[in-house]
């Protein structure tokens, strides 16, 4: 690492990444201002930074900047449960250090520009507002998802409540609509260059939303105030409605440092499938020892509705019912079975009011006798009522996580709650799946037992009325350029009952998905999941054998990571190797498309065996049609990839 410091004296400091494509402008002229250029094309005009506090001063407004620090760090982290085994950690970094004892750090790395606040005030200060703007020079095209629990029954009326679960608006910046908030990651194409808004390293502090008040070329940053009073509601009361807020977003430590706003730049789409920048800017593992962290798949009920056939007992909330997924996982080498929503009596909040028609101390050690974990699910006010205790009980019954959900907020006291969770958990070797949450931003890096979060439009609400008027085949082949940009995502695939445009239908019992086949089995390689749920019923899965052995096969956490080809909107194809095994996966939208896969970036030299599922010549009537062969690699080492409407490709490359 490389340092260098200076006395102040200029108002304009220059920042330049690794590779000098990205260039950040930073002017200090009363007011802080940064924009950041690619390749010499403005993509962030001159965009204010400021922290407006309680006491009436604000950083960021009548500054002077005392010192400047110049820092290139280049090295490498080595993540937990990740897409790669290896990061390359490569920055130039700009730090102003200002008078009022505070700073401000620019990082530029190749793939992007982050700043941050950081204060060494003696005293806790009040966050009143954080000015965040992302000014952009022409009204540009953006893929936008809205906040979208507001105004439900009357009940869920504060604007700042939402799952971070919608379709994504693809509009011009003064189209967005000016009177509700957008969640990040937000993309904007900047003439084919895709700017993505996200944040990294949110602690003791809210999350970033964003707007567009008076459709203008402008997006700016808001957080949500501190809440003052919380009541018990919304679904099953499981939730915590706002009555009333601080006017104030946090109250801070002294001395810290804030989250990091991200703006990750792609020249090519393909290139935010692959950005490390959340994962890169978050606090470090306050996790020694993670070798009884166990990442896999998860046999899982909630979706296909308890839907066993030919078994001699009625299928349902029992002890019976769950033996038999335990029995599914173990003859398939899954690690977990999920106990979704309903194992805890209904309106009570209390974890420790199993229904009678569970043993759960004779299941949790069935399912150990089988080698498969048991996690509990648990909604978000019943498990914050005693997380130590509830954690401490169910981990001494050898329970291995938690899947909590109904969050849906990220407020400075929920942004509190997931690490306290997480860190609970850590200490009791509990693994962690968020749903009903806010999107990642670097948590499982900082507790890596947290092995997933939902925050995305996930194939659950296939099951719910009005699907068939959503086009999630567009939506597959958005999220992994958007979403996935914030970190790992529980979208719970797997369907075995599939279905083209025509023929889908909300069934909530006997849901199916969108698409094909092969466009379900693709996306375990295409989706970044170390705790992915196989969501289908195991009665459909035995009639599908050669499919379940397929994915139920597939590693959860990845060597290495090589991006093949991809269109935002449109398609995308990515390979993952484990040891010396890839897997390559390729989904389309509702256009049939035909790609060549080019695997020379990932094969070398040698004989490699391929097992292969594409799409069957019937595909584009019946989902469910799929044709699997077994060929050796090619010596061209291009592989055609033929999807049909809504379809995939999918493949495991082994070397002989």
């Amino acid at each position: 690492m490389f340092v260098a410091t200076s006395i102040a004296t200029a108002r304009n400091h220059q920042l330049l990444s690794p590779d000098g494509a990205l260039r950040v402008e930073v002017t200090v002229d009363g007011e802080l201002f940064y924009s950041v250029s690619h390749k010499g094309r403005t993509i962030l005009a001159p965009s204010k930074v400021a922290l407006r506090l309680a006491d009436g001063t604000t950083l960021g407004e009548q500054c002077h900047v005392q010192r400047v620090r110049r820092t290139s760090v280049d090295e490498v982290v080595k993540p937990h449960f990740y897409g790669k085994n290896t990061i390359r950690d490569h920055y130039n970094a700009l730090t102003l250090e200002m008078r009022g004892r505070y700073s401000v750090e620019f990082r530029a790395y190749d793939e992007g520009v982050a700043y941050r606040f950081a204060t060494s005030r003696k005293e806790p200060y009040m966050v009143t507002e954080e000015v965040a703007e992302f000014n952009f020079d022409a009204p540009h095209k953006a893929w936008v998802g809205y906040n979208n629990l507001t105004g439900n029954k009357g009940e869920r009326n504060d604007r700042f409540f939402t799952s971070f679960e919608s379709l994504y608006d693809y509009v011009s910046l003064p189209e967005m609509q000016h009177d509700r908030l957008a969640y990040g990651p937000l993309v904007v194409n900047v003439d084919g260059v895709k700017v993505c808004l996200a944040e990294s390293d949110v602690e003791n502090y809210p999350g970033m939303f964003y707007q567009n008040p008076d459709k203008s070329n402008s997006v700016r940053g808001i957080c949500a105030p501190a809440p003052k009073r919380v009541e018990e509601g919304g679904y099953r009361k499981l939730q915590g409605i706002i009555r009333e807020r601080y006017p104030y977003v946090a109250v801070c430590e002294g001395t810290r440092t804030l989250p990091w706003r991200i703006v990750a730049v792609a020249e090519n789409d393909t290139e935010l499938v692959d950005n490390d920048m959340v994962y890169l800017l978050a606090s470090p593992s306050r996790v020694a020892d993670t070798s009884w962290i166990r990442p896999g798949k998860v046999a899982w009920e909630w979706w296909n509705h308890w839907g066993l056939r030919g078994v001699d007992f009625e299928a349902g909330i029992n002890t019976e019912t769950y033996k038999e997924y335990v029995n599914f996982a173990a003859e398939n080498g899954i690690e977990y079975v999920i106990l979704d929503e309903v194992w805890a009596t209904i309106g009570k909040n209390d974890l420790f009011d199993i229904v009678p028609e569970i043993d759960m101390k004779h299941l949790v050690e069935y399912a150990a006798s089988k080698g498969v974990g048991i996690i509990l699910w648990a909604g978000y006010n019943a498990f914050n009522k005693d997380i130590e205790r509830v954690c401490s009980h169910y981990a001494a019954m050898g329970v291995k996580g938690f899947k909590i959900d109904f969050m849906d907020r990220d407020d400075v006291d929920m942004m509190k709650f997931y690490y306290r969770a997480a860190e609970v958990a850590a200490r009791h070797k509990l693994i962690v799946d968020f749903h009903g949450c806010a999107k990642p931003s670097g948590l499982n890096r900082t507790y890596p037992n947290v092995l997933n979060f939902e925050a995305v439009f996930g194939l659950e609400t296939m099951k719910f009325r009005g699907a068939e008027k959503r086009d999630m085949m567009r939506h597959d082949v958005l999220i992994p350029f958007i979403r996935m940009v914030a970190g790992p995502m529980d979208y719970t695939q797997g369907a075995m009952r599939n279905a083209n445009k025509k023929n889908f239908r909300a069934i909530s019992h006997e849901p199916m998905s969108q698409g094909t086949r092969v466009h379900q089995m693709a996306l375990y390689a295409i989706y970044l999941s170390p705790l992915s749920m196989l969501c289908d019923s195991p009665s459909n899965y035995r009639d599908e054998q050669e499919c379940t052995d397929f994915i139920a096969a597939f590693p959860t956490v990845w060597d290495e990571t090589v991006v093949l080809d991809g269109e935002m909107g449109e398609y995308v194809a990515v390979a993952r190797r484990a040891g010396d095994v890839w897997y390559v996966g390729a989904v389309t939208s509702w256009t049939p498309r035909t790609l060549t896969l080019d695997l020379r970036q990932i094969i070398g030299e040698g004989n490699y065996r391929v097992e292969l599922f594409r799409d069957g010549a019937n595909a584009h009537r019946l989902g469910t049609d799929y044709r699997r062969e077994v060929i050796d690699m090619p010596a061209s080492r291009r592989i055609e990839a033929k999807m049909a409407p809504g379809g995939g490709f999918v493949m495991k490359i082994t070397k002989q």
